[in-house]
């Protein structure tokens, strides 16, 4: 019988795919390459595709610029990187208006502006549904990495902000029926981290002046907090024990959808495009005092590989993951 990709998942096909590239430059949110005694490049790729990742119901072409410029320097800040510059692929059919393209491009320079980053470069083709493809490049100390491998036992977990926002965002554009449980402010909020999310390129500052003697590690939630906590234990082969109480659940998602759904958006929503580090217990409080505002450091990695949610001191299954955005 035929083996489909829907079969195998979005993580089994990458396992399989990852046969074919040089062992040990794959797993992390980019590829570290080789630059100079003193520099690696750092190399992403996301690609973004119409009734997937965007649609004109909910994102306009300015926002999809944006939105995709944010995820790929996201994916740099993941990677303790400093961006450099990113190219960009477009396929789309002959019968979008140019006016659009411009829009799209104008929300991915606005974007860039933020952290001096140019477009270098591309390609455009004929399509028949609308796919953005960006590739970023940045640069990154040898051993200031981030990794998803540098996980210790008795690291602290550090988010470095509030998750659930973009979920809620995108009930809101999907359900734009008028209600009173959120203020007009509240609307916004929720809309604008949907919309025009931005990246946690600020954290590198402080992380490039710790001692090289600290392994960072961690990644970034777009694909969900619990996803997050799952792939950083998965490939240090530790455990977490996260501190139910220490999770902020906006309240605005809570007058939204209820506790529960609130809960659920926080941990598997996705498209926050916050980072999850794991850090020294000392460091990471003076990451949090750094970055404030709603950094918190939500729990413990641990030797135990089992992934436990403490709640009021009692033990809770760990997080379910079948909740988790899947491509297939």
């Amino acid at each position: 019988m035929t083996q489909l990709v829907k079969d195998i998942g979005e993580h089994g096909l990458l396992k399989k795919l990852q046969f074919f590239c040089p062992e040990g430059v794959v797993g992390d949110d980019g590829a570290i390459l080789p630059f100079d005694a003193d520099k690696s490049l750092v190399v992403t790729t996301d690609v973004l595709v119409d009734k997937v990742h965007f649609s004109d119901r909910t994102t306009a072409a300015y926002d999809v610029g944006w939105r995709s410029v944010t995820a790929n320097l996201s994916d740099l800040a993941a990677m303790g990187a400093t961006p450099i510059g990113i190219t960009v692929g477009l396929a789309l059919p002959g019968t979008v208006a140019v006016a659009w393209v411009e829009e799209l491009y104008r929300g991915m320079h606005d974007c860039l502006s933020r952290d001096r980053t140019p477009i270098v470069g591309g390609d455009v083709c004929c399509s028949e549904v609308i796919s953005l493809a960006i590739t970023a490049f940045g640069r990154v100390v040898p051993n200031r990495a981030i990794l998803r491998s540098n996980a210790r036992p008795g690291d602290a977990i550090v988010i470095t902000g509030l998750h659930g926002l973009s979920r809620g965002g995108l009930e809101l554009l999907t359900n734009p029926e008028p209600d009173d449980r959120l203020s007009d402010s509240e609307r916004s909020s929720l809309i604008e981290a949907h919309q025009r999310p931005v990246s946690r390129l600020d954290v590198l500052p402080f992380l490039e002046e710790i001692s090289s003697d600290i392994a960072i590690g961690g990644m970034d939630s777009s694909d969900g907090l619990a996803d997050a906590i799952e792939q950083i234990c998965h490939y240090s082969q530790v455990g977490a024990k996260i501190k139910f109480n220490y999770l902020k659940i906006p309240s605005a998602l809570v007058k939204l959808a209820g506790v529960e759904t609130a809960w659920e958006w926080t941990l598997y929503g996705g498209e926050d495009f916050e980072l999850v580090l794991t850090l020294t217990p000392s460091v990471a409080s003076d990451l949090v005092e750094y970055l404030g505002g709603e950094a918190a450091i939500i729990g413990t990695v641990t030797e135990n590989p089992q992934i436990i949610i403490d709640r009021d001191n009692a033990q809770l299954s760990g997080l379910n993951f079948t909740k988790k955005f899947k491509h297939f």
